[in-house]
């Protein structure tokens, strides 16, 4: 209950009660699917502890990384295609290990009827998570992989509040849909510009810039 009430404050407290009440505390280990690609969706999900990645697949197996699910943020996906009785066309992994609550489609058919401030929160969440899609459809579309490598980098460092990026290449061009050669390069260009320091498995940022090629 207080944990609930620290990460969604913007909820009435009749709200966390019902969801303290109903909803499911699941468990995450890093690298475990939460959400795939084609699955129909019968419950919503909000994150307490831990980080989840969501990406999309194209039509040739491509992964696309779109954003970070983090503490105090819901998977709106879950949300639209659990009330709509849709599959998702997303997929969910944790980032590492991670700790959510499950909450029934009739619990959020009740929280969207009978409670304002869940609704306000449902929007919101639509609306942030639909915003990072765009940045990352902006990025795909038009801009270069070294400037998309770069804001990657950035996005990362942001979300987890620290300057080393806990990534292989091989995991970074699979969420930018490039090879893991080719990522290696570009990583080397940053390091030799002074911009980032290379370490098994691990990349510490220095000082990053964006259009740096």
């Amino acid at each position: 209950m207080e944990n609930l009430q620290h990460l969604f404050p913007q909820l009435e407290k009749v709200v966390v009660d019902k969801i303290a009440a109903n909803a499911q505390e699941k468990h995450f280990k890093a690298g475990a699917i939460l959400m795939d690609s084609g699955q129909y969706i019968k419950n919503t999900m909000i994150i307490l502890e831990g980080r989840v990645k969501i990406y999309r697949q194209d039509d040739e197996g491509q992964d696309y990384f779109l954003y970070f699910l983090e503490p105090g943020q819901a998977c709106a996906m879950s949300m639209i295609c659990a009330i709509r009785q849709e599959t998702s066309g997303l997929t969910a992994v944790a980032d590492e290990d991670t700790t959510a609550l499950v909450i029934p489609l009739a619990v959020m058919d009740d929280l969207m009827q009978h409670h304002r401030s869940w609704y306000q929160f449902v929007l919101q969440t639509y609306r942030q998570r639909f915003e990072e899609v765009l940045e990352a459809l902006d990025q795909v579309a038009f801009k270069s992989m070294d400037e998309r490598l770069v804001f990657y980098l950035k996005k990362q460092q942001e979300s987890i509040g620290s300057n080393l990026v806990n990534r292989t290449h091989e995991e970074i061009a699979r969420d930018l849909g490039s090879s893991r050669v080719v990522i290696s390069r570009l990583l080397k260009a940053l390091e030799n510009k002074g911009q980032v320091k290379l370490h098994r498995n691990q990349i510490e940022i220095l000082k990053l810039k964006l259009l740096a090629f």
